[in-house]
């Protein structure tokens, strides 16, 4: 993440006024169950320097020799900004408010979480915070967005994340998909629950961003019928691809950074919206998955890129 969690007016349990209140997040979870969608919650465990946290448990993060806490470091880059925590001094009770500020968004509506980086953490402590909370509550899930070394990736899957972030985005020819669904649908299905995003808040690929409509037809129609998850991030429908810049994977305009607005109306009275396609594929997917049991390849002499 570009920025740290907390703020003078709370921490991991709170809404940014700027946002609203937790009244309107109430309302805001039982619109979309009215619409049949459910609420997912991104879960970033670090802070702000003044997250409520560093003062009521200053125990929780490292400390330099001067006394002053450690900031988050990935040299050459300094983040001053953010403070990770540390999980050798009080470990029961980063444990215990890892599972309260759980289980005080479940008690407003949400039972999907989408763990930020889990694999800079020590596996055992996901694996005890998922086991208590489905121990009571077996239908929460467990995102996990980890894009890192394969074997991680499989720990976090087999200790208790019921679903994975995947290499997708970054398989685009005939013989990448065909070699990492191969992957995906041997061994690994046995504790592994892929999810395909055709791009995220961080990654732009450079395939949407020179394929035009037809590359964000294509990815659409892969991700939804070679997973039983897929995902789509804001965008996607308007087939947004202006990158920071040449050669990165950045948004240019980033909602990471700001709010955007966008006339979803509009677009869809212009025929700029990829809205029917996606409509169609999850009526398709409704249908039809159910009745699948495995993913399977086909051999094809057209040319080795998906369009």
């Amino acid at each position: 993440m570009p920025w740290a969690i907390g703020s003078p007016e709370g921490g991991h349990d709170a809404v940014h006024p700027a946002l609203g209140t937790l009244e309107d997040f109430d309302w805001f979870v039982e619109r979309a169950r009215e619409l049949g969608l459910e609420i997912a919650l991104d879960f970033a465990l670090q802070c702000s320097p003044d997250h409520p946290w560093v003062h009521k448990h200053p125990q929780w993060f490292r400390h330099r020799p001067d006394g002053s806490i450690a900031y988050a470091e990935n040299p050459p880059k300094k983040y001053q900004d953010i403070y990770p925590l540390a999980f050798d001094a009080d470990f029961e009770g980063l444990l215990a408010e890892t599972v309260r500020v759980l289980r005080h968004w479940m008690a407003h509506g949400v039972r999907i979480f989408r763990v930020d980086n889990p694999h800079t953490k020590p596996v055992v402590f996901w694996e005890r915070v998922i086991a208590e909370i489905n121990a009571a509550d077996p239908d929460v899930i467990f995102l996990a967005e980890a894009f890192t070394r394969p074997a991680m990736m499989h720990t976090l899957a087999q200790i208790g994340f019921q679903q994975s972030y995947t290499y997708f985005t970054w398989r685009n020819t005939k013989q990448e998909l065909t070699e990492y669904l191969t992957e995906l649908t041997g061994e690994a299905a046995a504790y592994m629950r892929p999810n395909l995003f055709v791009n995220t808040p961080d990654i732009l690929h450079a395939y949407l961003q020179h394929g035009g409509r037809p590359a964000f037809e294509a990815r659409a129609v892969l991700a939804a019928t070679l997973s039983p998850s897929w995902g789509i991030y804001s965008g996607f429908e308007l087939c947004e691809n202006t990158p920071l810049r040449e050669g990165s994977e950045e948004y240019l305009d980033s909602e990471k950074y700001q709010l955007k607005p966008r006339d979803w109306e509009a677009a869809e009275r212009e025929g700029r919206t990829l809205t029917p396609l996606i409509t169609r594929l999850n009526h398709i997917r409704r249908r039809v998955i159910p009745r699948c049991s495995a993913c399977g390849t086909c051999t094809s002499t057209t040319p080795t890129t998906t369009p």
